[in-house]
Protein backbone atom coordinates (compact mmCIF):
# COMPACT_ATOMS: atom_id res chain seq x y z
CA UNK A 1 0.00 0.00 0.00
CA UNK A 2 1.20 3.52 -0.63
CA UNK A 3 1.72 6.17 1.80
CA UNK A 4 0.15 9.87 0.95
CA UNK A 5 3.14 12.76 0.91
CA UNK A 6 2.65 16.38 0.17
CA UNK A 7 3.74 17.03 -3.23
CA UNK A 8 3.22 20.88 -2.59
CA UNK A 9 2.59 23.53 -0.18
CA UNK A 10 0.71 26.41 -0.60
CA UNK A 11 -0.05 30.22 1.31
CA UNK A 12 -3.42 29.61 1.81
CA UNK A 13 -6.51 27.09 0.73
CA UNK A 14 -7.49 28.31 -1.96
CA UNK A 15 -4.62 28.04 -4.04
CA UNK A 16 -4.77 24.28 -2.86
CA UNK A 17 -8.28 23.43 -3.80
CA UNK A 18 -7.41 24.74 -7.22
CA UNK A 19 -4.23 22.36 -7.21
CA UNK A 20 -6.49 19.37 -6.22
CA UNK A 21 -9.15 20.60 -8.57
CA UNK A 22 -6.27 20.37 -11.49
CA UNK A 23 -4.62 16.96 -10.29
CA UNK A 24 -8.16 15.39 -9.63
CA UNK A 25 -8.96 16.50 -13.54
CA UNK A 26 -5.90 13.95 -14.27
CA UNK A 27 -7.15 11.67 -12.60
CA UNK A 28 -5.16 11.68 -9.34
CA UNK A 29 -7.22 11.43 -6.12
CA UNK A 30 -5.40 14.19 -3.95
CA UNK A 31 -6.30 15.98 -0.19
CA UNK A 32 -6.08 19.41 0.96
CA UNK A 33 -4.46 19.33 4.76
CA UNK A 34 -4.48 22.46 6.91
CA UNK A 35 -4.72 23.55 10.36
CA UNK A 36 -7.22 26.02 9.63
CA UNK A 37 -10.57 24.42 11.09
CA UNK A 38 -11.22 23.20 7.59
CA UNK A 39 -11.69 27.25 6.40
CA UNK A 40 -13.53 28.30 9.43
CA UNK A 41 -10.65 29.45 11.75
CA UNK A 42 -9.89 33.30 10.79
CA UNK A 43 -6.49 33.11 11.71
CA UNK A 44 -4.05 33.80 8.36
CA UNK A 45 -2.36 30.09 7.52
CA UNK A 46 0.86 32.03 7.94
CA UNK A 47 0.41 32.38 11.62
CA UNK A 48 -1.06 28.52 11.85
CA UNK A 49 1.05 26.55 9.36
CA UNK A 50 0.80 25.89 5.45
CA UNK A 51 -1.58 23.64 3.62
CA UNK A 52 -0.58 21.18 1.92
CA UNK A 53 -1.86 18.97 -0.93
CA UNK A 54 -1.62 15.14 -0.14
CA UNK A 55 -1.28 12.47 -2.88
CA UNK A 56 -0.76 9.13 -2.72
CA UNK A 57 3.53 8.58 -2.98
CA UNK A 58 3.31 6.23 -6.35
CA UNK A 59 1.69 9.57 -7.97
CA UNK A 60 4.08 12.24 -6.60
CA UNK A 61 6.05 12.42 -9.45
CA UNK A 62 2.95 12.47 -11.98
CA UNK A 63 1.44 15.04 -9.62
CA UNK A 64 4.15 17.54 -9.67
CA UNK A 65 5.03 17.34 -13.52
CA UNK A 66 1.37 18.40 -14.00
CA UNK A 67 1.53 20.89 -11.47
CA UNK A 68 4.80 22.20 -12.82
CA UNK A 69 3.52 22.65 -16.31
CA UNK A 70 0.44 24.80 -14.50
CA UNK A 71 2.72 26.66 -13.10
CA UNK A 72 4.69 27.42 -15.94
Amino acid sequence: MSKIVCVKKFPNRLEAELAKSLLEAEGIMARVSADDSGGMEMMPIQLVGSVELLVLEDRLREASSILNKRAK
